[in-house]
């Protein structure tokens, strides 16, 4: 979803700067396009990196040997990290 909302920031900013050819007295439209645009980017950029950080799992099994029944006994952990 962010490179979606990153993109469509981007196109909106570049539709103001370089589409639109009105001015408006109370705002200035190109200034807000370039910080559509920027805004696009950042989002973009943060999108990417959240999307290609690596997870990370552990799985761990432990098998011993009950004294009192003398039998068997596993257990397994399970545990997923982020990094």
């Amino acid at each position: 979803m962010s490179l979606g909302l990153g993109i469509f920031l981007f196109v909106v900013g570049a539709i103001l700067v370089w589409a639109l050819n009105f001015t408006v007295d109370w705002i200035d439209l190109d200034l807000v396009g370039y910080i559509l645009m920027g805004a696009g980017a950042v989002v973009i950029i943060l999108g990417l990196v959240l999307l290609t950080r690596k997870r990370s799992s552990v799985s761990t099994t432990r098998s011993a040997v009950d004294p009192v029944a003398g039998e068997r006994v596993t257990r397994r952990e399970n545990s997923v990290d982020d990094i």
